[in-house]
């Protein structure tokens, strides 16, 4: 069934010319000597099978193959087809042609020490061959969760990688990410039931986890009825990431909408956003915050705040005496990164949205790898009690409990600046309507992403703008609930 159903979904993509143009494009497959190349043998079979010009070459890692592996290659062996077996010291022989996608069979998830050797010399070749490339289960190197240790020099570049049922975490850690290539999971009808009852702390969204998070508005509600979420942003030079806060915020489904800003700032808010009450927070003084505070059902701080005295006055008085749950993003990180031993008293179940750099400078020192990264994300998220929202390619939401959930939804159209600023007012929209401080993350950065994803089919990755996210917002909303 893995093989079947890899093969009928790359048939789909070479009769889509996804692959460069079907009528002159041709396949080479590569295959290591266990099941993983056991597969790709039988890919190359039903490749040929439906007329698809196809080679074949065994790279023999190991004396002996497996016996799915050894009774496929019989098989083949009995088509008409071009095949070789080629020993490992004769690697340099290959010849990769400019018309031929290449199928990786080479290694799977069994892989348990870095490649070296004439194999670490053929993957370079390979690398550099400039041709699409499709790893089965995992890009041959590659080990399926860390690889601190591994030689990153020598592991495949995938154009694209079909995994089997579930994804493999190195697959879902941005370090990765340039040997991945577009990943697939691909259903084989294993015992869902099983698979469920493993432990493990992660999760990946899907979309009817997202529908379930969905509130439901009730008929007769109001504007009081779906909450007032509070945001404090901007200084001069960073109105823009007030503003894009608060927009997001407009459409996140909450009742009404505050921004406390500078005074500088009230006329660039109130013109851009009529839709939002705007007050001026007098800084250095701080209480004023606090209480309209009781007035917010939650609060959102940090973008374009700047980290002015005024504003880790206001930062601290807010972790300290805020009532509404609250989101940290943005500044407001890095106000509490200068101040760590504010995390002792952070409420509990804080949102907090950092990106990488952001992180790092939370925890006090750099990670080397994603991995490592993400076990300190975790151990972060536990320790202090948060809710952690680790931002990039499958961002990251940890919990108090050590779960991790990836989010699938998003493209690298949306690294720009604001997106950021985007998140935390959705975020915050929807923790003012009652929504506990994990789901509202969830279900936040799933529209959020999916807005962007609706925004990079019609205007580009390259062409999109925060703005435009933003304005995809109503319709990222309106197929959840047609989904519902």
């Amino acid at each position: 069934r893995a093989a079947e159903r890899c093969a009928a979904h790359i048939l789909l993509s070479y009769r889509k010319d996804l692959y460069g143009p079907a009528n002159t494009s041709s396949f080479l497959v590569m295959v290591g000597m266990g099941n993983n190349g056991g597969d790709g043998l039988v890919i190359a079979r039903i490749l040929h099978e439906a007329g698809v010009s196809v080679r074949v070459i065994r790279i023999r890692t190991k004396e002996k193959a497996s016996p799915d592996n050894q009774s496929n290659w019989e098989r083949v062996k009995a088509l008409k087809m071009p095949i070789e077996d080629l020993d490992l010291q004769l690697i340099r022989a290959v010849h990769f042609a400019d018309n031929e996608v290449i199928v990786d069979a080479v290694f799977g998830t069994g892989l348990s020490a870095p490649i070296e050797g004439p194999l670490s010399l053929m993957i370079e070749q390979l690398n550099n061959s400039g041709r699409p490339v499709i790893a089965i289960d995992l890009p041959s190197g590659l080990f399926a969760e860390d690889n601190s240790e591994n030689d990153a020099e020598h592991i495949v570049r995938a154009t694209e990688t079909l995994t089997f049922e579930v994804p493999k975490l190195a697959l879902l850690l941005p370090e990765n990410a340039h040997n991945t290539g577009s990943l697939r999971i691909i259903p084989i009808g294993l015992e869902a039931d099983f698979i469920g009852s493993q432990p493990t702390p992660y999760r990946v969204l899907e979309e009817k986890d997202v529908r379930a998070l969905v509130p439901m508005r009730p008929s007769a509600g109001h504007k009081g009825t779906f909450g007032h979420a509070g945001i404090i942003a901007g200084s001069d030079g960073k109105y823009g990431a007030a503003i894009l806060c608060t927009r997001a915020a407009l459409r996140s489904g909450v009742g009404l909408v505050s921004v406390r800003t500078t005074e500088r700032g009230l006329p660039i808010l109130q013109g851009a956003v009529p839709e939002a009450m705007c007050s001026v927070d007098p800084r250095p003084s701080a209480d004023p915050v606090i209480q309209e505070d009781a007035k917010w059902t939650s609060l959102g701080v940090g973008p374009g705040l700047g980290t002015s005295d005024a504003a880790v006055k206001t930062v601290k008085n807010l972790i300290q005496e805020g009532r509404s749950p609250m989101v940290l993003d943005a500044d407001a990180l890095n106000i509490l990164a200068e101040n760590p031993t504010w995390l002792a008293i952070l409420p509990d179940r804080t949102v907090l949205t950092p990106h990488p750099r952001e992180f790092d400078r939370l925890w006090g020192e750099g990670s080397r790898t994603g991995y490592e990264r993400l076990g300190r994300a975790r151990e972060f998220a536990q320790k202090n009690g948060c809710i952690l929202v680790l931002k990039g390619a499958w961002t990251a939401i940890c919990d108090p409990e050590g779960r991790v959930f990836f989010n699938p939804t998003g493209n690298n159209g949306m690294a720009k600046g604001g997106s950021g600023d985007a998140l935390t007012g959705l975020l915050t929209g929807l923790l003012a309507q009652g929504i506990a401080p994990l789901n509202a993350s969830l279900l936040a950065v799933y529209l959020h992403g999916f807005a962007g994803d609706l925004v990079a089919e019609r205007k580009s990755k390259e062409g999109m703008t925060p703005g435009d996210l933003i304005a995809a917002l109503p319709e990222a909303w309106k197929a959840l609930h047609e989904a519902l």
